[in-house]
Order: C-alpha cells, then structure tokens, then sequence
C-alpha cells in the first residue's frame, strides 16, 4: 500500500518505517512480487521500489465519508493499537486517499477526535489492554486476582474472548474457570494480571449483555431531590432537562432517577452539600444516617 502511495521508496526508508532489517525488506519485496504485483527496483541515488505504472487500484471503491470515518476510528485506537500495526493500517487507508481529496478528507477526520485515555486515575489500565489484547490474538490463558464491588479478591483464571469498553470503563469478558460460566471482568478491578503459556481451543462464545437500560428503568423510582446549581452539569449525566426544573435564583429541583442500594446513594453523597434529598422520608433518613456515618470517622480521629 505504501508503493501504491508514493511513486518510489528506498529500501532503508521502509526498513526504518517498520522498524525490520534490510534483509527483511528485501524478502518481502520477493513475496508482494510472487502475489502478483508488479514490484521494480532501481538502483543507485534516488533508486528504490516502485509499483509498475499500469498496475491501478480503483481510489473511488471508499468515499470521502468512508475514509474520514475509518481514519477516526484508527486514530482513537492509537493509545490500544501497537505502533507497526497502526502504521500499516494507517497506510493502506491512505493509499485509497485521492490526491485531490486528501485535503477534504483529512478535514473531516479531525472534526471529531476520540481520546480513551483517562485525565488521572489508574495508569496501569493501558498495559493492562496491551496485555489482554496479546493474550486475545494468541488465545493464551490470563490469570488474575479480581476483587468484587465490596473489596473480596478472588484468584481467577479466564480464557480472554472480547475487550469492552462501556461508558468510560474497560472490561474484558471471557470464560471463568472458577465459575464455569462467561463473566465480565472490570480492569481497574483486576491485580497482578498475567499471561499463562498455555493456550485455550476457543470455545463457542457468546456476546455479554450491554444493553441494561431497560431492565434499570423498570428498576428506577424517581426521588425528589434540590441541587445547587454548581451540581446541575453532573446531576445530568444520570437524567435529562426536562426532570429538571428551577427553584429559586441557584437550584433546581430534580426528579432524580434512584434505585435503593449503595451505588445511588454514593452517587448522591458525591454531590456533596450542593445535593439535598426531599423525599421520600425513608431516603432522606438513609442519606442522614450515612451522613453522620462519615462525620463520625473524622470525629473519632481527633
């Protein structure tokens, strides 16, 4: 794909892209010329490898949408993908790119840009996907110590089959050795994750089940709460304006979508003092109980 791209390419330019010998090189010039693409040498200064000039590629089989969006999508992957893979995706990609396009379409790919990496927090979680993903491509065994929402460890052993990222959290779901059964392991969850040398036979799979939303909306009842309007920007990422409406110069109050267990309630005592529950009565005691729970801590530390 890069012959296709550029008129000629010396030998040491494509040994220092990819990283490989000049050996190497040379050997796969011999393989792309016994598929059946018309590869030439030149030597000397300005020499190298070039595509016979009757060998076409048709540039139109992508549109413009077509190539702006598949340069999006390997450009978020560049932080998962390994850099000689990117590259090579990076230049097949190109090559279709019609020299007179190529300005349009690299507009369009920079309108939106995807960063998986986190602003702070767990920075083991990028080694950990490049570990996953080698144990993925050569269905090696990963063994792990896994600790549940309540801070029990496991030991666990699992057969890798797909990398999920769900909202802003990364999951790798596979076959559990403990519990016989497909599980979907959080990453930040995960400590001293290993590959075994072993390789498993891939079993039939099947896809975890992402989609919960309707099962929660069945599960939420809404809750009165009154919010500063400093807490307004985060209190939507859990409903949606038309739950919102204003009460006085500097809050709201919200229809608050809540089951009753620890997950909510953290979220509401995330707010902090810029969050009040109104009702229902029983709510509004739990909130207070847990409240004085946390003053207690620091009370008994003086």
């Amino acid at each position: 794909m890069i012959l296709l791209d550029k008129n000629r390419v010396g030998a040491q330019e494509l040994a220092d892209m990819f990283e490989v010998s000049l050996r190497t090189i040379y050997r796969d010039i011999d393989a792309i010329g016994m598929a059946g693409i018309p590869v030439r040498s030149t030597s000397g200064v300005g020499g190298g490898f070039e595509i016979m000039p009757g060998y076409k590629v048709d540039r139109k089989v992508f549109s413009t949408t077509d190539l702006s969006s598949i340069l999006m999508g390997l450009s978020s992957l560049s932080g998962l993908i390994r850099g000689d893979e990117l590259v090579n995706a990076l230049a097949k990609v190109n090559s279709f790119i019609p020299p007179d396009r190529a300005k349009e379409i690299a507009l369009k790919a920079n309108q939106i840009h995807i960063d998986l990496s986190p602003w702070m927090g767990n920075t083991t979680i990028q080694s950990a996907l490049k570990m996953i993903r080698t144990a993925l491509q050569e269905s090696k065994l990963l063994s792990f110590v896994y600790a549940d929402r309540y801070g029990n460890t496991t030991t666990r052993t699992a057969e890798p089959y797909q990398l999920v990222l769900k909202g802003s959290r990364w999951y790798v779901h596979g076959y559990c050795y403990r519990r016989n059964d497909y599980r979907l392991f959080r990453i930040s969850r995960m400590s001293g994750l290993q590959i075994s040398e072993e390789r498993f036979i891939p079993r039939a799979y099947h896809e975890p089940q992402l989609d919960v939303s309707d099962t929660l909306e069945m599960m939420h009842k809404p809750i009165k709460i009154r919010i500063h309007a400093s807490a307004k920007e985060r209190v939507l990422d859990y409903c949606t304006h038309e739950h919102v409406s204003p009460d006085g110069d500097d809050h709201y109050l919200v229809d608050f979508p809540f089951i009753e267990n620890d997950y909510y309630y953290n979220i509401l005592l995330s707010f902090g003092d810029a969050c009040e529950c109104l009702e229902p009565v029983h709510i509004r005691k739990e909130m207070k109980r847990r409240v004085h729970a946390i003053a207690a801590l620091y009370e008994s530390s003086d």
